[in-house]
């Protein structure tokens, strides 16, 4: 029998003669060839998953709304970028027909501002951040007229004529804040502060600027109720002594309105690193003493005045004490009898 060669120089039978003898890295070209590289695809969907999503486009996106897509990206933002954000989220009425300027004066920032953080976000301007903040404004409403519809019939008129003066405009405003509060306002939240203010062996309450004077009417409140209650309103030598004495049998409670004064944070920084129970009653969602309590309550502050309204915080406070008084009416009775004959 006559042996050929293949062209390996390997010695074959007669019958194998016409196979070609394929070496190894002959074979694993050719798998690579019959197999796609994925390596790429791959890449580009990694790739994919970091980029940030677009602007919405009219207020909506295939996934979230301009509010949901600002808190998103809230973290990114500078700190006066965040005042803006703030507003936006939490006032989205006034955002969606105020003028660049007046956003950055209830903001308290200045108008270049407003611009830089429109286009932070993707925008071209405020223009396009307005333009989508109206749609959401609008798609909002247009909810809540559809839900409300039921009970249209038993609703009261108008508190006021169309033609509203200065004075009429800032009742309603009130009138407004006090009822989205009570809308939107946590009924286990509430529960929940009522029961810490009860149990808590002693109630400090930060609040600074002008919220020192609710800081102090809530401490009056519930010092009626025979309550042991601090107020820390100012960065003295005597308030500084009292954030120093907060342990874990302490309830810190922190009003703010827009940005938090230093103090109010440090205060609540302080009470999370001392294990205490930590609270919030704010207008700002998106606030840094909101995200350092553990109980939170939020309150409307629109006004057409040049300062903010605080109706509702202040009915907000009220609430909690009376909450705090009906857990118990008849030994608070006797304790407020007994604190005025002091």
């Amino acid at each position: 029998m006559v042996l050929g060669f293949g062209p390996c120089g390997i010695a074959l039978p007669p019958y194998t003669q016409r196979l070609p003898c394929l070496d190894h890295a002959a074979r694993e070209r050719k798998v690579q060839e019959r197999e796609p590289d994925t390596s790429n695809k791959c890449a580009v969907k990694r790739a994919a998953t970091n980029t940030p999503e677009a602007p919405p486009v009219n207020g909506t996106s295939e996934h979230q709304s301009l509010s949901k897509y600002i808190q998103a990206r809230f973290d990114e933002c500078s700190r006066s970028q965040k005042d803006v954000a703030q507003y936006i989220v939490d006032h989205l009425d006034e955002a969606a027909f105020q003028t660049a300027e007046e956003l950055a004066r209830r903001a308290n920032t200045s108008s270049s501002t407003v611009v830089r953080f429109s286009q932070a976000l993707g925008f071209e301007g405020f223009p396009e951040l307005q333009a989508a903040a109206r749609e959401e404004y609008r798609r909002v409403n247009a909810k809540a007229a559809k839900e409300g519809a039921a009970v249209a019939g038993s609703s009261s008129a108008p508190l006021f004529s169309l033609d509203q003066n200065e004075f009429e405009s800032a009742l309603a405003a009130d009138h407004l804040n006090v009822e989205e509060t009570a809308r939107k306002v946590s009924r286990s939240a509430v529960e929940s502060l009522i029961k810490e203010i009860v149990e808590a062996e002693k109630v400090l309450v930060a609040g600074t600027d002008q919220m020192a004077f609710f800081a102090s009417y809530l401490r009056h409140l519930l010092m009626l109720l025979d309550l042991r209650v601090d107020v820390v309103a100012s960065p003295s030598q005597e308030a500084l002594s009292r954030l120093g004495r907060i342990d874990a049998t302490t309830l810190v409670i922190g009003l703010s309105a827009g940005r938090p004064h230093p103090l109010v944070v440090r205060a609540m920084k302080l009470a999370r690193h001392r294990q205490a129970k930590t609270a919030a009653i704010t207008d700002a969602t998106l606030s840094e003493v909101a995200k350092l309590a553990q109980i939170k309550l939020y309150y409307s502050s629109n006004s057409p005045a040049y300062v903010r309204s605080h109706a509702a915080l202040l009915s907000v406070i009220q609430a909690l004490a009376y909450g705090v008084y009906a857990q118990d009416t008849a030994q608070y009775d006797d304790r407020i009898k007994a604190f005025r004959l002091k």
